[in-house]
């Protein structure tokens, strides 16, 4: 006999048979208490989707990292490789969201999926993806803010790149993103909806602009050129995928729409659907735009070393000869960019306020508190926004230094995909009678896919944290990986003195499929 309970997080859960390991999960659903309220529907969680990421616009941004390692080439087809890459991970990760759509996504499917261990297996995921999105939000302020700089530097030639009033401008960019999330909530809806209109219609024009006013390179110059040598790197191989990371970066964050679930209606076949078409049209749009820049850039060396910090702005001016235009080009790029963290900010935060629902959080109880006035998560929020905060202080010391939680940031998060599907696909070779169907599913190709997206996010991994360039010295180094480690280890020292006294799992439990 089952009987319904409450637990402190106010998630309401029906006891069950506990089974052997996983067991429970073949003949069961999992269902919690509404404690958000569902407002979204299936338009505005694909163009939530499609913002979230800003691909052609981080992309943009994040272009001197392919121009100085491996060239145009590794730029073109690296944006295919990795949307090909994200592509095979969000099918992957679709499967796993139709059968149990939460806010804690990542750590609630590895919970249910780990044969053993999964009481520590799902805590540690949990950290990695929580600490990975909170950096992985200061993308947006950071690049806005500096971009900001760079136009200023277009503008003024003898203005000074000073850091400190480019983390004050990160500080700018982020204010209104914080205020809408707590004040307007009800409108984001809406303004998911006309961002992802603006995400797509500012593309063609941007491409528009610098295909009618400038000159046009050789299909050679962006097919068949690969450039070497610049970082020190001497393999072709190496310099190519430590390139990468201008591309990959665009597209991490597929799970991003997962984690605002419980405020979708019909979730189970809403955030499935929103992650594919999101992927598919971002990478559509990134390699439309990249291919553009590439066939009207100038002088390779002057983006390469623009004053600015940013090639594109260089490319602009290059293009058009008017500063004025490229400020306008500039702003097309950067306003659906910075609409983004709206939805950045709401997707890590209703994931951090999961987190913490379930005892995963030191002071738990403090953050798992949902607003009454306000029906959200309002102390998660503004832990995200203070981490976004401190970690902007990163950037006065050193830049490579923040850089490098940028790419953190991308590492972490294939980390936190790669620990379910690895699981998922261990289920599917010991007992894939256990795995249940969901609203969507790959059927036979499965398998084939699940291990096409652990192979591409294991690549993706390895050389993410590689500097960028050699030898290796203290201001160049990329600290993505001595810093996820340190992440890593504070997680296990919480699990012994913290977490394996708090930590159960996720609150959901089974409940019977005939209820």
């Amino acid at each position: 006999m089952q009987e319904e309970m409450e637990l402190k997080s106010e998630s309401v859960v029906r006891s069950g048979p506990a089974g052997s390991g996983n067991g429970a999960h073949e003949s069961v659903a999992f269902h919690q208490k509404q404690q958000l309220e569902r407002y979204l529907n299936f338009f505005s969680s694909v163009a939530f989707s499609t913002c979230l990421l800003a691909t052609w616009e981080s992309a943009g941004g994040s272009l001197l990292s392919g121009l100085y390692n491996g060239g145009p080439a590794a730029i073109v087809y690296g944006i295919i490789l990795s949307t090909v890459g994200n592509m095979a991970i969000a099918c992957s990760l679709a499967e796993l969201a139709s059968l149990h759509p939460t806010a804690g996504a990542q750590y609630h499917w590895s919970y249910f999926l780990a044969p053993r261990g999964r009481r520590f297996i799902s805590f540690f995921q949990g950290w990695t993806t929580v600490f990975s999105w909170s950096a992985l939000v200061c993308i947006a302020p950071y690049f806005i803010g500096t971009q900001i700089q760079g136009m200023v530097v277009l503008a003024y030639p003898d203005y000074e790149l000073v850091r400190w009033r480019g983390t004050l401008l990160m500080w700018a960019v982020a204010i209104i993103p914080i205020i809408i999330n707590i004040f307007a909530r009800r409108v984001l809806g809406a303004i998911e909806v006309a961002a992802g209109i603006m995400h797509v219609v500012f593309l063609p024009v941007t491409i528009a602009v610098f295909v009618i006013l400038a000159p046009r390179n050789p299909d050679s110059f962006v097919w068949d050129t690969f450039v070497g040598g610049l970082s020190g790197w001497k393999d072709s191989g190496v310099s190519f995928s430590v390139g990468l990371l201008g591309v990959i970066t665009p597209l991490a964050g597929v799970d991003g729409i997962i984690h605002m679930a419980e405020e979708i209606k019909n979730a189970k076949v809403v955030v499935p659907r929103s992650m594919i078409y999101g992927t598919i049209i971002n990478g559509t749009l990134a390699f439309c735009y990249l291919i553009a820049i590439l066939y009207c850039m100038g002088d390779y060396a002057e983006a390469l070393t623009s004053p600015t910090g940013y090639p594109i702005i260089t490319i602009a001016y290059q293009a058009t000869g008017s500063k004025t235009a490229t400020f306008v080009l500039m702003a097309l790029g950067m306003l659906p960019g910075w609409i983004a963290l709206f939805n950045g900010l709401a997707s890590v935060t209703r994931l951090t306020w999961a987190f913490a629902r379930d005892n995963g959080l030191p002071f738990s109880e403090f953050f798992a508190v949902v607003d009454a006035t306000y029906k959200i998560p309002l102390r998660a929020l503004f832990l995200v926004a203070s981490c976004i905060f401190l970690l902007s202080f990163i950037q006065i010391g050193s830049t490579a230094a923040f850089n490098a939680i940028l790419s953190l940031s991308t590492l972490g998060l294939y980390i936190s995909y790669l620990i379910p599907l690895v699981l998922l696909v261990l289920k599917r070779f010991m007992a894939p009678q256990d795995i249940p169907q969901g609203t969507f599913s790959l059927g036979k190709l499965g398998l084939p896919m699940n291990l096409l997206a652990i192979l591409f996010a294991t690549y993706f991994v390895i050389f993410l944290p590689f500097p960028a360039t050699v030898p290796v010295t203290a201001e160049n180094m990329n600290y993505a990986g001595p810093v996820l480690g340190f992440v890593m280890l504070f997680a296990c020292g919480d699990w012994i003195v913290r977490g394996r006294h708090k930590w159960q799992g996720p609150t959901v439990r089974p409940i019977a499929r005939n209820e």
